[in-house]
C-alpha cells in the first residue's frame, strides 16, 4: 500500500480477532517510528513490548482502578468486555516519553512521541494490520508504571498502542473539514 492510500485509509480498531502478526511486522513498525521528526534529536521515544502475563496483571489494575465487582452479573459482564480489549490484540505496546527539565524540549518531544505513534500505525495499516492508541487511568496509575517497570521519575507513558487484525471491516471514515476550511495562505 502506498503512503497516500495508508493516510487516507487508516483507522482506529477497537476489536481484533485471536491471531498472532505477522513475522517481523511490529518490529518493522518500531523501526518506522525511530525515523520519526525530532527537533533537538533527543530521541525520546521508548517502547515496551507488554507479553501476556503482564497484559493480565495490567486487567487486573484496570478491572480495580473501575471498580468491577466479579461476583455480579454486571461485573462479570464488564470484566469480559475489559478482558477482551487488554488481553485479545495480537500485540501491546506502551508508548513513553523520556522526561526532560527544559519545558520547551519536553514539549517537542512529546510532539516527536506523537510523530512516532503515527508511523507505528501507518506501518501496520499498510502491511493490514490495526491498531488503537489509548490513553486512560490505568496508563497513568503507579501500578501500571511498576508492572511495566517504567521509573516514572525518568519517563512519561504516554499512551497504550494495541495491535492486532482488526475483526471488523474498518469504520468509515468521519468528514474531515476541507483544505479550504483549514489552510490560510498569505502573500
Amino acid at each position: 500500500m502506498d503512503l497516500p492510500v495508508a493516510i487516507a485509509t487508516r483507522r482506529t480498531v477497537h476489536d481484533y480477532r485471536v491471531e498472532p502478526l505477522p513475522p517481523g511486522a511490529l518490529q518493522r513498525a518500531l523501526a518506522a517510528a525511530v525515523n520519526a521528526p525530532n527537533h533537538r534529536m533527543t530521541e525520546p521515544w521508548r517502547f515496551v513490548q507488554v507479553g501476556p502475563e503482564t497484559r493480565a496483571r495490567l486487567l487486573q489494575i484496570s478491572a480495580d482502578l473501575k471498580g468491577l465487582d466479579p461476583a455480579t452479573p454486571n461485573g462479570q459482564a464488564a470484566l469480559q468486555k475489559l478482558s477482551a480489549k487488554m488481553l485479545w490484540p495480537a500485540e501491546l505496546v506502551v508508548l513513553c516519553q523520556v522526561k526532560h527539565s527544559d519545558e520547551e524540549t519536553a514539549r517537542e518531544d512529546y510532539a516527536a512521541v506523537a510523530c512516532a505513534a503515527y508511523g507505528v500505525m501507518l506501518s501496520l495499516w499498510s502491511e493490514g494490520i490495526g491498531s488503537k492508541w489509548s490513553t486512560g487511568e490505568v496508563t497513568t496509575d503507579p501500578k501500571t508504571y511498576e508492572a511495566l517497570r517504567v521509573d516514572p521519575e525518568r519517563e512519561a507513558i504516554i499512551g497504550f498502542l494495541w495491535v492486532g487484525h482488526p475483526a471488523n471491516e474498518a469504520a468509515k471514515p468521519r468528514r474531515r473539514r476541507s483544505l479550504d476550511e483549514i489552510l490560510r495562505t498569505l502573500p
